[in-house]
């Protein structure tokens, strides 16, 4: 199926591994120039060589996105590389786990600028040239744990991706008559190279297996391409009637109808 995506421009946060990886190489094989950014510049620079591979234009910037500066950075830089920009994937993200009574102010500082308010942040800076673009489209990657509880220790995680989730539905609502649509998608647990998921079953296979038994009825953890497929898809104008939603990729791990 041709998505329609050739020549489009993107940006793509935490794209040096991971999810974020993933993305940007199903982007790249759909056409898209792409910029993308993450905060280790050997990482990025291994990124940039792995996507350039698949013959599409592929520039990268070593950032902080928690940085106030970043998402202007990235939105002045694609403008200066490309002349526009059509996509945006806010993928970059992480954890601070902790029961909440021993949570600390910079804790929860410290997490919200990463999953929440950078996003936001880089979301604004893009805004003109998606309406420019007439045919924009923002993805966030939130989680399952966004949009259900994901149990102890987790009261910043999950309030930053439900956070995450309730705001992209309220810019669907204001930017769709822009032609600008907003979406997120919800991943489940989802095993890479180097990741959580993937170190826990190479410590805990036994562990790990009942797990899957016992939380993902496909049986077994997703991987990062199917998160990506997703993500491509509601990039392009083959989506072009879906906006405001956030989609869940999981495996029926949650039991979630938000």
């Amino acid at each position: 199926m041709d998505l329609g995506l050739n020549g489009k421009v993107a940006i793509v946060s935490g794209a040096s591994r991971g999810i974020g990886l993933a993305i940007a190489e199903s982007l790249a094989k759909e056409g898209c120039r792409l910029l993308v950014c993450a905060r280790g510049a050997d990482a990025l620079n291994a990124a940039v060589a792995s996507l350039r591979a698949h013959g599409s234009e592929v520039h990268g910037m070593a950032l902080d996105v928690t940085d106030p500066s970043a998402g202007d950075q990235l939105a002045e830089k694609a403008v200066s590389l490309y002349g526009g920009i059509d996509i945006l994937v806010a993928n970059a993200g992480g954890n601070r786990r902790g029961q909440f009574e021993d949570t600390s102010d910079q804790d929860w500082d410290d997490i919200l600028e990463l999953n929440l308010k950078a996003h936001l942040r880089t979301a604004r800076a893009v805004i003109p040239s998606l309406k420019a673009s007439e045919s924009g489209s923002m993805v966030f990657i939130s989680s399952i744990f966004g949009r259900e509880a994901g149990g102890a220790g987790l009261s910043i995680y999950n309030t930053t991706k439900s956070a995450l989730i309730s705001a992209a539905k309220i810019m669907a609502i204001e930017l769709g008559g822009h032609g600008i649509r907003v979406n997120t998608v919800a991943p489940g647990s989802i095993r890479f190279e180097g990741g959580s998921w993937d170190r826990r079953c190479k410590e805990d296979p036994e562990g790990m297996a009942k797990f899957i038994a016992d939380n993902i009825p496909l049986g077994r953890f997703g991987s990062a391409e199917e998160v990506a497929d997703v993500v491509t898809f509601l990039s392009s104008p083959r989506a072009s009637w879906v906006s405001g939603s956030c989609i869940t990729v999981d495996g029926v791990q949650s039991h979630s109808l938000i």
